[in-house]
């Protein structure tokens, strides 16, 4: 049997050490594992609990990314069934687990760089400056200001950067390749319950997919402008795509088992990355990607070419 885990650095995984460091969310945890998904009420009864507890320490472990809700019929209306997200969670720091810098080539990509797209309303860009271009119109993304770019958001459709292949250049070969970048669905205005499946492809291969809780609006992101007006998207999660020999994975926690053999990277002289929602998603919520001066992390897309000693 599969099991699912989660690899953090705690100097970047507060929100789960947050969601871990209680009792209660632990035994809430440990229940769904040990029962399957449950409701809040089944929760509370089984812990021995009241309803407004559980409430509360669901939110938290939900914002955490440790649980999932999915809301389904009940006999009156509907209901929010809770999910154990993970098996385990291993808490690594990161200059124990990240390669030697020398044999890791990293890029940052600025958002506006895009070579193709084909986007849908709700749709937008704008810089630290102010709105690129018109509001939810796909043309739009073709004006050369999107080079400024510091928050690009569509609801279907796809974004595509072309990345070039330094491994190749310098003759060695890859172990591994990571993306890294923030993300959250898109939503007119924001909620925190809106999923949305957002798909990456390398090369022309989908590698897997990540579902965004939501759309974040609670509170401003760090480095959000503070003319962005607060009822929008502030900050995503900071997610990391990695594909080994072994399978591609998220943050640690194994999607699918396409592996680097499948992207063949040694006959291509440049590494094409595609950012979707595709139309036929699950859960067709929309993206927000953030760069520098939006958002939480103040960082492009960064792909990593991890390669051999």
């Amino acid at each position: 049997m599969s099991r699912n885990f989660l690899l953090i650095d705690p100097e970047e995984g507060m929100e789960v050490l947050k969601g871990l460091a209680s009792p209660i969310r632990v035994k809430i945890l440990k229940a769904l594992r040990q029962k399957g998904p449950l409701n809040g009420n089944e929760i509370a009864e089984h812990l021995d609990l009241p309803q407004s507890t559980v409430s509360t320490n669901l939110q938290i472990l939900e914002s955490s990314g440790l649980i999932r809700m999915e809301t389904q019929k009940a006999r009156k209306g509907n209901q929010k069934v809770c999910h154990s997200a993970f098996d385990e969670v291993v808490v690594m720091f990161k200059e124990d687990s990240s390669p030697p810098r020398e044999n890791t080539i990293e890029v940052a990509m600025p958002l506006g760089l895009y070579t193709s797209c084909e986007v849908s309303a709700p749709c937008g860009s704008c810089s630290v400056e102010g709105i690129i271009g018109l509001l939810d119109v796909p043309d739009s993304f073709l004006n050369p200001e999107r080079m400024k770019a510091g928050l690009i958001w569509f609801t279907r459709g796809y974004l595509e950067y072309q990345f070039p292949n330094n491994a190749k250049l310098a003759l060695r070969k890859i172990e591994a390749i990571e993306f890294s970048m923030e993300l959250s669905s898109e939503v007119p205005g924001t909620s925190a319950d809106w999923p949305s499946d957002i798909t990456l492809s390398v090369n022309g291969t989908e590698i897997g997919n990540w579902t965004s809780p939501g759309d974040f609006g609670d509170k401003r992101g760090v480095y959000t402008p503070d003319w962005w007006k607060l009822k929008g998207s502030q900050y995503g999660k900071l997610k990391s795509w990695r594909v080994t020999q072994n399978g591609t994975f998220v943050d640690g926690m194994k999607i699918s088992p396409v592996s680097l053999g499948d992207l063949d990277l040694t006959t291509h002289h440049s590494i094409r990355l595609r950012i979707a929602v595709k139309d036929d998603a699950k859960h067709p919520g929309g993206v927000n990607i953030f760069g520098r001066g939006f958002g939480n992390y103040d960082q492009d897309i960064i792909m990593r070419l991890q390669t051999e000693r």
